[in-house]
């Protein structure tokens, strides 16, 4: 007998549901039993952004700085114009009709432009005035956030500068309050991730030139089960655990005489999917020379 020679099987939202339904000890029957179990689906993939570290999403970012300015977005953030050339990075531009406001990071095409995360919401097709180069310009498409808000989380991050990663250092909440100084200019050392819905890069120093290019690792959530056709985000080791999760999350709504049963098998194949999708790097350990005691 032949063996296949091939190594593509996946499964659509559609059978991740009818696998899970069996498991339950049931069929689906009706579009609310789809429906039901699609939300339920989409809720675990929730839950999993909060049980620890998927390697599969972690994704690297990238943003040029912009002189005097110390908040970017924690993703991707671009809008698109009639026309960007005669606006001046680090300006702020204004929404004639919205009035909303956003700061100029980066033009990186003649029809966009970088900006920070905007106070209020700019409208489609209103005119954008710079304050500081006085150029105007039409809004060709409404402001797309979730690039940025799809960012659960930023691991670490570098500033490059003519060609060389210069680590940065991650700082809470309390400590990025205290820095006495917030408006100091220099090559950036540390950051700190401000978690809102749409989150935020704070970096300080604040960058002294608009050259500098931020290099970041972030976690980002996993695409949702929009339609029943849709494969799932996730490598093929993690789909006995989809599986099982979504048989355990069903089984609360469809069939409680199984639910210890389905936990427990869920946890387990949950358990050994997240110990197989680590780093193996080697670990080393060594002491600090910075104190020493002298007796």
């Amino acid at each position: 007998m032949a063996v296949s020679d091939s190594k593509n099987f996946e499964l659509d939202v559609t059978e991740y549901i009818e696998e899970a339904y069996e498991r339950c000890g049931l069929e689906v029957r009706t579009g609310y039993d789809l429906k039901t179990a699609r939300r339920s689906l989409n809720l675990m993939l929730a839950d999993w952004a909060n049980r620890g570290l998927n390697q599969w999403t972690i994704e690297q970012t990238s943003i040029t700085t912009a002189k005097g300015i110390g908040d970017y977005p924690a993703g991707t953030l671009t809008i698109t114009v009639g026309a960007s050339g005669s606006f001046s990075v680090a300006e702020t531009i204004t929404g004639g009709t919205s009035s909303a406001t956003a700061k100029i990071t980066n033009l990186p095409s003649s029809t966009s432009m970088a900006i920070t995360i905007p106070s209020g919401t700019f409208t489609n097709g209103e005119t954008l005035t710079g304050s500081t180069s006085g150029a105007t310009t039409t809004l060709s498409a409404a402001v797309d956030l979730t690039p940025v808000q799809s960012t659960i989380d930023v691991l670490s991050a570098v500033v490059r500068r003519d060609g060389t990663d210069y680590g940065i250092q991650r700082i809470s909440r309390d400590s990025y309050l205290n820095i006495p100084n917030k408006t100091q200019e220099a090559r950036s050392s540390q950051f700190f991730v401000d978690r809102q819905i749409t989150p935020v890069l704070k970096v300080w120093p604040i960058p002294e030139n608009s050259t500098d290019v931020i290099i970041f690792d972030r976690l980002v959530r996993m695409d949702d089960s929009d339609t029943y056709t849709n494969t799932m985000d996730l490598p093929f080791r993690f789909y006995p655990c989809l599986a099982a999760g979504l048989a355990y999350y069903l089984s609360i709504k469809k069939a409680p005489d199984r639910v210890q049963l389905l936990k427990a098998v869920y946890e387990e194949e949950f358990d050994r999917a997240a110990s197989e999708d680590r780093d193996r790097a080697s670990a080393q350990i060594q002491p600090s020379l910075a104190y020493m005691r002298l007796n």
